[in-house]
């Protein structure tokens, strides 16, 4: 008895991506004749047969959105929740929301879950460990397979499908920039491991504020974080360099940050300005509050679960993945001098 075989299967038999096998299978112009025959003869060899229940299930409107966020703890996806519900709750769908907590094997199970037809489409953030693993095949079957699907915020670019972003090196610019148009020159970065996109564009515009005012970048001043040890333990190694301010890529870090400063008697923002980023509570309602880089996570979400659903409900149209990128706004607050 022959094995029982699925595109994947055949996939790496051949070769070729899933997605070529699937549209193979359909006989779409778009896979060469030879390579056609290749692999519908190989189809036929071991009697492949699509999973007509799995089909019929992804067929049937569910009027449910899944949602897989990386974690729960920012502020940041917390609002695009918010955004996300708010649009599809408006278009008559009801959202179900994951969480991944940054787990490579957590989200590829999830995806596995809620792509077998009990949701319409899924909106994701990319965990941490995938980022770095760089193993993004599970993503990549999920869009060969045509299930609606949008990427925001932490994206993949060789993943074809829709993203929703926020300018990352523009934010990182505008808060590199607002220090330095205050005087500062040491300058820390706090930031994220570099196989988390979202922090590595942010220190692509920390590094590109610096050169314009001919500052080399100092890497003794950046830190990058890994968040399975003590986060505040990490920080208090920069403050050990001689630094006159701090840019964390998100509100945690900053708030750590200034925990920091005031332990060490340092004047804020007189003698060390903190920017953060996310516009959440925490910047709010330190003391003193933080200036910080408003991501418009709402925003971002509402804009996600509209390209969704206008993929799940015009099925039928010629399939070209868009990509939003949403700018971010600088608010001032204690936590830095303002602006001369």
């Amino acid at each position: 008895m022959k094995q029982k075989i699925t595109i994947k299967t055949i996939a790496k038999e051949l070769g070729v991506s899933t997605s070529t096998v699937s549209k193979a299978l359909k006989d779409s112009h778009e896979i060469s004749v030879e390579t056609k025959k290749k692999i519908q003869a190989y189809a036929d060899l071991y009697n492949y047969k699509p999973n007509h229940l799995a089909l019929q299930l992804r067929n049937q409107r569910t009027k449910v959105i899944g949602v897989i966020l990386p974690k729960i703890v920012h502020h940041f996806f917390s609002t695009v929740i918010m955004g996300i519900e708010e649009g599809a709750n408006k278009k008559g769908y009801n959202i179900m929301v994951c969480f991944s907590n940054e787990s490579y094997k957590k989200e590829v199970e999830t995806l596995k879950v809620l792509s077998n037809g009990s949701v319409d489409g899924i909106i994701m953030s990319v965990a941490s460990e995938t980022l770095k693993n760089k193993d993004f095949n599970h993503i990549k079957e999920l869009v060969s397979e045509e299930i609606p699907f949008v990427l925001f915020d932490r994206v993949v670019d060789e993943i074809m499908c829709d993203k929703v972003v926020v300018d990352d090196v523009g934010a990182g610019y505008k808060a590199t920039k607002h220090l330095l148009e205050n005087g500062r020159k040491r300058i820390a970065l706090i930031t994220t491991p570099n196989h988390v996109n979202v922090g590595a564009l942010r220190r692509q515009g920390y590094e590109k504020a610096l050169i314009e005012e001919y500052i080399k970048t100092d890497k003794s001043l950046i830190m990058e974080i890994d968040e399975k040890k003590d986060i505040k333990k990490q920080i208090e190694k920069v403050f050990e360099q001689d630094i006159d301010a701090v840019f964390a890529v998100n509100e945690i870090y900053a708030a750590n940050s200034m925990r920091i400063a005031k332990e060490k008697g340092l004047k804020i923002p007189e003698e060390i300005s903190i920017i953060g980023f996310t516009d959440g509570l925490i910047s709010e309602y330190s003391s003193p509050s933080i200036t910080t880089i408003a991501q418009h996570g709402f925003t971002m979400g509402k804009q996600a679960v509209e390209v969704l659903i206008e993929r799940i409900e015009n099925e039928s149209e010629v399939y070209k993945p868009k990509k939003i990128v949403i700018s971010s706004d600088l608010k001032l607050r204690e936590s830095t001098k303002p602006s001369s």
